[in-house]
């Protein structure tokens, strides 16, 4: 069974409480070897020091035949506790012994050391430098060996006992602090790394709330978001949730704009349906129709009737070819196809639209504005025909007798610009943000007087853009203008590269 993976809040305490310990384990073992060799450096200045007392003061002004440990110790005077001494002379031999308490003391004694004790010395001497020795029921001593002037030799030795209480007592020290600083380090870290994981919580929270969401059907808005509190772009965990929070406004704007095509989408298969529902029953009422007349009737009538109804059948076929182009232009101009660049003179081009539309709108007054001068572009003349074509068409159809409709060619900056004005009521606000939208249309009952199929204003955006350009329209009841902004020179139009790669597409 795999091991559980410790949390980050458990890692991050972990390695700091790990190096904290370690670098106090060091400071520790430091502190306590140096405070050691100082109290051993100590401890060996005395021990030189009562060494030569005890040499100068106590055995030299005796002779070699009564400097016996007896007679030493009488002369003692201000010595410490647990001063050592061994003297051995030729003449009275080796003894020593070790004081108790301090010689000035009333109940001053002392100990005397046995030939084991002394045999022990013995073998711990190092010559004449200060050497440690083990004594069993005495402890550890730091000696020193002098010789008098009568050739008595002297051993002068002071106990560790005390630098070894004073270590215990500082490790004992430092081992406690070292604890409670540790456990006041781990409550520390820990709230501190809870306070500022704080915010990866709430992250991972709202991305919890966020994912149980279904977002796969229908209409989806995510309003799931990481507090304000949480998501301070100036500290690192705040960084995340204000990225979180701007990922969850772009995918619910992104959801909301699939929505909406997805609405359009529906919305366009009506209308499409609908265009060519209304042809295809009608070819097939008259194509039932003639058949029954030929069934009942094969004279002059029945002939008379069938030419009558196919006749009709060829007309909704003819509107039924139209709407099946024109959303076949919609796609290839989508994909980037379907033009042709070459040099395009925007004057001509809208005087010979302007002529194409005049006898169709014989009610309605015509105007138009040129410069003297040629305005050429680089485009596609027949679909550029088109866009104007379908402009001055819509602005007859959807305005009454009498209005007139002016058309204007001119250039502004790098662009050529083509507007077609009218000054008739207006288009319904309401219609006017979806005017560009495929099979969009002023009048809903969609009947065949009000307009065509929809889709005139629909290609001829798709036209402008495939330019590299954009239309407009800005409408207000008796001020009507639709704006084509054409750049003058396309950097990748015109060339005959370009030209040769359109034909062939």
């Amino acid at each position: 069974m795999p091991r559980r993976p410790l949390s980050l809040q458990a890692r991050l305490m972990t390695a700091v409480i790990g190096f904290v310990s370690l670098i106090l384990v060091i400071v520790a073992v430091i502190t306590s070897a140096s405070l050691g060799r100082t109290l051993e450096d100590q401890l060996d200045q005395r021990v030189k020091s009562y060494a030569l007392q005890v040499t100068e003061r106590w055995v030299d002004p005796l002779p070699a035949s009564t400097a016996t440990i007896d007679n030493i110790l009488a002369r003692a005077g201000n010595a410490p506790p647990g001063l050592l001494l061994a003297v051995s002379s030729p003449l009275t031999g080796t003894s020593g012994a070790v004081f108790t308490s301090s010689a000035e003391d009333l109940d001053a004694s002392s100990v005397t050391l046995s030939a084991a004790q002394l045999s022990q010395i013995n073998d711990g001497l190092d010559g004449p430098r200060l050497a440690t020795v083990s004594i069993t029921d005495v402890g550890s001593y730091r000696v020193a060996v002098t010789t008098s002037h009568s050739g008595v030799i002297v051993v002068t030795g002071l106990p560790r006992a005390d630098i070894q209480a004073q270590l215990t007592t500082l490790l004992t020290v430092i081992a406690l602090a070292t604890i409670g600083g540790l456990i006041l380090l781990a409550l520390t870290t820990a709230i501190t790394i809870r306070v500022g994981l704080r915010p990866l919580r709430a992250v991972a929270a709202t991305a919890t709330r966020v994912a149980d969401l279904p977002l796969d059907r229908g209409e989806v808005s995510i309003t799931e978001r990481v507090p304000a509190s949480e998501a301070d772009p100036r500290t690192e965990t705040g960084l995340v949730g204000a990225s979180l929070n701007k990922l969850l406004d772009h995918v619910d704007a992104s959801l909301a704009a699939r929505q909406k095509n997805e609405e359009r989408m529906r919305r366009f298969v009506a209308d499409a349906s609908h265009e060519l529902r209304t042809p295809l029953a009608s070819i097939r009422g008259y194509s039932e129709l003639s058949l029954r007349a030929l069934g009942q009737n094969h004279g002059a009538e029945a002939i008379e009737g069938t030419t009558t109804s196919l006749e009709r059948i060829q007309a909704q076929s003819l509107r039924m070819t139209r709407l099946v182009e024109d959303l076949l232009l919609l796609a290839r101009l989508d994909e980037g196809r379907e033009l042709v660049h070459g040099s395009v003179d925007l004057g001509q081009l809208a005087l010979e639209s302007l002529a194409d539309a005049r006898p169709t709108g014989v009610d309605h007054h015509w105007s138009i504005e040129v410069p003297d001068e040629p305005v050429v572009i680089i485009g596609d003349a027949g679909r550029l025909h088109q866009v104007v074509a379908n402009l001055l068409a819509n602005a007859r159809t959807h305005t009454p007798a009498g209005t007139t409709i002016t058309v204007s060619v001119h250039t502004e900056g790098g662009e050529a610009v083509v507007q077609v004005h009218d000054d008739g009521p207006g288009i319904d606000p309401g219609v006017r943000d979806e005017l560009f939208a495929r099979f969009a249309r002023g009048d809903s009952s969609r009947a065949r007087q009000t307009g065509g199929t929809g889709l005139g204003l629909a290609i001829a955006k798709a036209i402008v853009e495939g330019h590299g350009g954009y239309i407009a329209v800005a409408s207000e009841p008796g001020d009507t203008t639709f704006t084509v902004r054409l750049p003058l020179s396309p950097p990748d139009a015109g060339t005959p590269e370009a030209d040769a790669e359109a034909s062939a597409a």
